[in-house]
């Protein structure tokens, strides 16, 4: 049975640039890099569908969604930490 590898995205880059580059066949980049043609695939394909988005500075969908979670989260917090010390002063005003 085989161990499932986590490759840091410095590695995912730059082997997705090597593919790109096309100097190499996948299979001579996979026997090279140690790691699976579909993989490689994979990230090359990710890297040229995400490669005109690095120039746009626009924030992404995915980032302003990520954005609007975390000021609810925010909120949340504050609301609880609210309650919790208006429960506080009750259960002081109960002893």
């Amino acid at each position: 049975m085989s161990v499932r590898r986590s490759h840091s995205s410095a590695f995912k880059a730059k082997v997705a640039f090597e593919a790109a580059k096309q100097e190499k066949t996948v299979a001579q980049l996979s026997s090279h890099f140690g790691v699976h043609g579909n993989m490689i695939s994979k990230w090359k394909k990710q890297m040229l569908r995400e490669l005109p988005d690095i120039f746009s500075g626009k924030p992404k969908k995915k980032d302003q969604n990520s954005l609007k979670l975390i000021d609810e989260l925010y909120k949340k917090i504050g609301q609880r930490e609210v309650e919790l010390d208006w429960l506080k002063k009750k259960s002081e005003q109960l002893s």
